[in-house]
């Protein structure tokens, strides 16, 4: 599984957005120029991904001086897989595949499950997890218990 430099951009711009922190006004519309300076996300790529947001419904946009982007729901209701799923597709795509149609001849006749599993995991992961969440730093036990086992795994497989 590859996270993709796009969506990991998209993810860490509408955490900015929901944090509120770079609006001239509480409350406001946040410039894209101060995130991308921030996140050190060229203007132009984060550009190109709004525009996925925005056709998503994720995002709303607004010219003029007092211009930029808000999120178009509270961040508590968007999760971090409408976003992948924004910018770049299915969370977890076996070459272009439906899973439900997927099959194989043995001895790999199983592996359709296994794919399963995986975006089954996923989706249970980045579902669950909203903007909100994200931003206060307020994960579940079941994410944060996810992330030390890999971490433990990690360090057994790779010891300092």
């Amino acid at each position: 599984m590859r996270i993709s430099e796009r969506v990991d951009n998209a993810i860490r711009f509408m955490a900015e957005l929901a944090s509120g922190e770079l609006a001239e006004v509480d409350g406001g519309a946040v410039k894209a120029e101060p995130i991308a300076t921030r996140q050190g996300i060229s203007l132009k790529y984060l550009l190109d991904i709004t525009r996925d947001l925005k056709r998503a419904e994720l995002i709303r946009s607004k010219r003029g001086p007092t211009g930029g982007f808000t999120l178009s729901r509270d961040a508590s209701s968007i999760s971090l897989a409408e976003v992948f799923r924004a910018v770049d597709g299915p969370l977890a795509d076996v070459h272009d595949e439906s899973l439900r149609g997927l099959s194989y001849p043995a001895p790999a006749e199983a592996l359709p499950e296994v794919w399963m599993a995986v975006r089954g995991s996923l989706r249970r992961v980045l579902e669950e997890v909203s903007l909100t969440d994200l931003v206060s730093g307020s994960l579940h036990t079941d994410i944060l218990s996810l992330a030390a086992d890999y971490r433990t795994a990690t360090e057994q497989r790779h010891p300092r």
